[in-house]
C-alpha cells in the first residue's frame, strides 16, 4: 500500500441535516474543494458534527474515503497539520 498524499487537491461531500419544522428534516449535500487533502480531512473531522462524519465522502485523485477512513487519515502520525486542542471535559 502506498502512502497517502496529504498535499493533493481534494473534494469533500458532506451531508447537512436540518429541521424545517418539528418532526420534519431535510437533507442537503454540500461540496467543497480544498487545495490540500489535509485541509479537507481536518475540516471533516473538526468542523462537521461527529454524527455526520459517516456521511462524508473525500475524493483524492481517483480514490474515495468515507467516515472511518477519513478519521483514520486524521489520526495518522503522518497527518501534516496541527490539530485543534480538544476541549477539557468538566
Amino acid at each position: 500500500m502506498s502512502a497517502f498524499d496529504y498535499g493533493m487537491e481534494a473534494g469533500l461531500f458532506s451531508s447537512k441535516i436540518f429541521a424545517k419544522r418539528p418532526k420534519s428534516y431535510q437533507n442537503s449535500i454540500e461540496f467543497r474543494r480544498f487545495a490540500q487533502a489535509a485541509e479537507a480531512i481536518r475540516y471533516a473531522v473538526e468542523d462537521i458534527p461527529p454524527s455526520l462524519l459517516a456521511t462524508c465522502s473525500l475524493e483524492v485523485a481517483e480514490a474515495t474515503y468515507t467516515g472511518a477512513a477519513i478519521r483514520g487519515l486524521y489520526e495518522s502520525a503522518e497527518f501534516p497539520l496541527p490539530r485543534r486542542a480538544k476541549p477539557s471535559k468538566k
